[in-house]
């Protein structure tokens, strides 16, 4: 069994709306890529067993830190569960030639009333080898800050 990495963190929206945004193409291509990376989109169908391919550019690819090219992730994104405002879950498999970046990694996003807001709780299950840890919740965390900044209201 691989590694589990895990982030979580309050937003101050209803599970109503952090699950729509978990589940609109719009959204997650603005709120999912992490600080120091940009996302595009290429197939979207949002329904259980369905899912999308993204892909994940970084802002400065000289540092040569990309899975799929020397600045890119491509990973495939398979819809395993969607229930709304409670959870969704991705199957991801990154494209990759490097062995150490191979097999399917499980991210559960549970969502769970807290107050007057949501608590958004990230699993990472079956993380690929080459994937940092630390470096890997670090991005998870700037996904989660992402999706506040989206959800959240003004003011």
């Amino acid at each position: 069994m691989g590694r589990t990495d895990r982030a979580a963190r309050t937003i101050a929206a209803p599970p109503a709306a952090v699950y729509g945004a978990l589940v609109d193409r719009a959204a997650v291509e603005a709120w999912l890529p992490p600080d120091g990376m940009s996302g595009r989109i290429e197939r979207w169908d949002p329904r259980p067993g369905g899912g999308f391919r993204m892909v994940l550019t970084y802002l400065d690819p000289s540092d040569g830190s990309g899975k799929s090219t020397e600045g890119t992730d491509v990973v495939e994104v398979g819809f395993a569960d969607l229930v709304p405002s409670e959870r969704v879950v991705h199957r991801a498999v990154f494209e990759s030639d490097d062995p150490l970046y191979a097999g399917t990694m499980t991210m559960t996003w549970r969502l769970a009333a807290s107050g007057a807001g949501t608590e958004v709780t990230v699993t990472a299950t079956d993380v690929p080898a080459g994937i940092d840890q630390a470096v890997h919740e670090q991005g998870i965390a700037s996904s989660l800050a992402n999706l506040a900044s989206y959800v959240e209201p003004v003011g």
